[in-house]
């Protein structure tokens, strides 16, 4: 197999292990995810990496469904995440389920009892917690524990059958309730859950908890490196316990420190809460760090590789600042997005001396870090739009955008200065009156001479209606679930919604996964929920810059 320059303290172990044949050389991973909710950002770093590795050493990467919960999981959220593994840009290797291999975990249950190493209990789980301890106190043993094979047996084959109810017996294992390590002491393997399996209905009336099904699950399908946040890292002697007693293949788990970003929550509780009291609007709201708000807000899936890549691996938990994501995302956007032009705060502005009627078509380019990009005809007439906040009838200092009597370039177009403006009954300003200069085609004069602001426009006859959603962060503290109540931490300012906004016609005729940059106002998408020919919406992917940096420093 070709050797690899490792970059992380996994990579350094599967490295070695290549290099004394243990494995044949093989390398294979899974992703394990329970079918039971939306994915997050945190279970793209975990896809990235089982994925990534199978991928840099040749090896092959499973998805496999953690089905063993039926209570909580659903055949939709299975084919969710069949499709957010797919976007990410990864293909499995096999797509597997935990319950593919019901039949072997009874079997090897069945083995553990005959070993005595495994009985059924029938203590509450309320006693069960108290015969556990403590971690200053040991844990007493069940007093059903010694019972005999044969009632054990007999015991468990009813729980198979349904003859019980649920929480009236467990199947434990038989270890060691002095353990200084919780997991240790005599764990539960199987539970009763009269419930509807979404693939074998009522078929199954026990269910293997995660600890007795992931590692069986990883020798069935002669899993080689076993990769898992550090949570489990106090699991790891339970799931080689099982292994060594039942004889099976022994995949090496591997724990990593979990993603913690700031500014951000993965809590399924937390998130649900939000949705509930209409804080969010669902778990695919553009504001949320799951995979669906992600994507509906456009963020490419290659920001979110780069993003994983970046941040790296690391034994110990830490905190990964939110200004990184973003800025993984604006570099990719930079680089793929089209340019075209948008108007939040639309103001009129009349060419006193262009030609009334006349409409001529202005090369503009599609991305300037892209010349196979090409250009677009952008329409300029006499009558336009530009950003109200463009114009300042009292311009403070270092205001470089349009005046009364201030010259500015119009991009790709012209030079246009302010000669007057008219005021609503309110006194607003309703209309500009500029002046434009034919010798500046294009943005430039052949005189050199120099103007400070450039702004952006749109022809009227020409510009297209659309509501825009300026999305931002969702949180104005780093850590909100340090808040009692979590909404005290919700950024006011997360959604702001501009239904007449105005975008150019090209806009609109772009294939609705593309990427945008609408000029000076930031990275957008066509929002796949709420879309319509009638209706178009675009959603702030992310700003130009980093407006937090400042807001932080504070």
């Amino acid at each position: 197999m070709e050797s690899h320059t490792p970059s992380n303290f996994i990579e350094q172990i599967i490295e070695q292990d290549i290099k004394i044949g243990k494995n044949k050389g093989r390398v294979h991973t899974r992703f394990p995810p329970e079918p039971n909710g939306h994915l997050h950002i945190g279970h793209a770093k975990s896809i990235c990496l089982n994925f990534g590795i199978a991928q840099k050493y040749n090896g092959y990467c499973n998805l496999r469904f953690d089905d063993t919960n039926p209570e909580k999981e659903s055949a939709e959220y299975v084919e969710a995440i069949k499709d957010y593994v797919r976007w990410l840009g990864f293909e499995r290797h096999m797509c597997c389920y935990a319950s593919d291999y019901f039949g072997q975990f009874y079997y090897y249950a069945i083995q553990l009892i005959e070993k005595k190493l495994a009985y059924v209990c029938s203590l509450s789980a309320e006693e069960i917690r108290h015969y556990r301890g403590t971690l200053t106190e040991a844990g007493t043993d069940s007093p059903y524990r010694e019972r005999s094979i044969s009632e054990n047996l007999t015991l468990f084959e009813k729980m198979r059958k349904g003859v019980y109810e649920k929480g009236t017996h467990v199947l434990r294992a038989k270890i060691d309730m002095k353990s200084p390590n919780l997991n240790m002491r005599d764990p539960i393997i199987y539970r009763i859950q009269n419930a509807e399996h979404s693939r074998f209905k009522k078929r199954w009336h026990i269910y293997p908890t995660y600890d007795f099904s992931h590692c069986i699950s990883d020798a069935i399908e002669r899993i080689t490196h076993s990769l898992c946040t550090l949570e489990f890292e106090d699991h790891r002697p339970l799931y080689d316990w099982f292994l060594d007693k039942l004889g099976t293949a022994h995949p090496q788990q591997i724990e990593f420190a979990r993603l913690q970003l700031n500014y951000t929550i993965s809590s399924k509780r937390k998130i649900k809460l939000l949705i509930d009291k209409g804080l969010v609007d669902d778990w695919d709201d553009p504001r949320l760090m799951t995979l669906s708000g992600m994507r509906r807000r456009g963020v490419p899936p290659k920001a979110i590789r780069d993003f994983c890549s970046c941040i790296g691996l690391t034994k110990k938990d830490s905190w990964i600042d939110f200004a990184l994501f973003e800025n993984c995302v604006r570099d990719t956007l930079n680089k793929v997005a089209l340019r075209r032009m948008a108007v939040v705060k639309p103001l009129k502005v009349i060419i006193l001396n262009y030609p009334e009627g006349k409409v001529e078509y202005l090369d503009a380019a599609n991305n300037p870090n892209d010349e196979k990009a090409g250009t677009r005809p952008l329409a300029f007439s006499r009558e336009l739009y530009i950003d109200y906040d463009d114009f300042s009838e009292d311009p403070p200092k270092k205001f470089f955008r349009l005046a009364r009597g201030r010259e500015v370039r119009l991009k790709y177009a012209y030079y246009i200065t302010c000669v007057d403006l008219v005021k609503d009954k309110n006194g607003k300003i309703s209309e500009l009156h500029c002046r434009y200069d034919p010798q500046t085609r294009g943005g430039g004069s052949a005189d050199q001479r120099k103007v400070k602001g450039t702004i952006h426009w749109l022809s009227a006859a020409h510009a297209k209606s659309a509501e825009i959603r300026l999305y931002d962060r969702l949180f104005n503290t780093e850590n909100p679930l340090a808040h009692q109540n979590i909404e005290d931490a919700i950024n006011l300012n997360s959604l702001i919604t501009i239904k007449d906004g105005l975008v150019e016609a090209d806009a609109l005729q772009t294939p609705h996964d593309s990427y945008i940059q609408f000029e000076r106002l930031g990275y957008f998408c066509a929002d796949n929920k709420d879309y319509s020919t009638e209706r178009p919406v675009f959603n702030r992917t992310i700003t130009l810059r980093d407006t937090w940096a400042k807001i932080s420093s504070k």
